[in-house]
């Protein structure tokens, strides 16, 4: 894929949070949250039910308000104008807001938006990278059919390849295997890694902690809106981090495990 970022902000990290806080309504949701990912970094957000990981990732896309200071590739997000931003960073949420009924290569083709003016027409170099986001989201063979009619795991797939076909070098995604079978989601994996070593900055919340701890390079652990550690992911997920915020024993090689077969002729 092609960077979105000059190449003389590849030695900036790829995003910088510094005591970034929300205030949603009269409530504190986030409060003196810093961390920083480099290109090539997968960095995992922990944390239990409301510990305000979903808003840090909307944070850090720009999406609510916020007070401290976000950086991406070296550039302050509150400086870079929307289409800017857009092609350094994209967000894919749990849900969809779109109600009408688009194809799903339309649905992806918005991520080409931060690359064209106004209603201009998509060109060769539009369709390619919307192909090769389909492709690797695995949604070419749902290209026509309507968004509505997917299954919540499909929609998620579709989700991924519109943030993809923006072709940013950041991107944040909010649950990404929730509602994914067990292929999918280690195919996910597969691919975050890949993107991550062409270069990408990929920032995850995650809920399975030994996910995070298979497949992330780093975690930040929330609690009540609030850091408690940051590190590699190794050093995050410790039994004395794991029974403080969540209240629970970690059990050593407690999960089933699965990996892919080799594709079938």
């Amino acid at each position: 894929m092609a960077s979105a970022v000059p190449a003389a902000e590849h030695a900036a990290p790829a995003l910088r949070a510094l005591d970034v806080s929300v205030e949603l309504g009269r409530a504190r949701v986030l409060e003196g949250v810093s961390f920083e990912a480099g290109f090539g970094e997968i960095l995992a957000v922990l944390g239990p039910n409301g510990a305000g990981k979903t808003t840090l990732l909307r944070a850090l896309a720009g999406l609510v308000p916020q007070r401290g200071t976000i950086e991406v590739a070296g550039s302050s997000l509150h400086t870079l104008q929307r289409r800017e931003a857009a092609r350094r960073i994209a967000f894919v949420p749990q849900r969809t807001q779109l109600s009408v009924r688009m194809s799903v290569e339309a649905v992806v083709s918005q991520g080409r938006y931060a690359h064209r003016g106004g209603i201009a027409q998509l060109t060769s170099a539009d369709h390619c990278a919307i192909e090769r986001a389909m492709a690797r989201a695995d949604v070419l063979p749902l290209r026509a059919r309507e968004l509505p009619e997917l299954s919540y795991g499909e929609q998620r797939r579709v989700l991924l390849a519109r943030a993809l076909a923006t072709e940013a070098r950041v991107l944040l995604l909010d649950e990404p295997t929730a509602a994914l079978d067990v292929a999918h989601a280690l195919q996910l994996y597969v691919s975050l890694r890949e993107l991550a070593a062409a270069g990408h900055c990929i920032v995850l919340v995650v809920h399975q902690l030994d996910d995070a701890l298979r497949h992330a390079d780093s975690a930040l652990l929330l609690d009540g809106g609030r850091p408690v550690v940051h590190g590699p992911s190794a050093e995050v997920i410790r039994s004395e981090h794991i029974e403080r915020v969540y209240g629970v024993a970690l059990v050593e090689a407690g999960a089933l495990g699965f990996r892919l077969l080799p594709v079938r002729p």
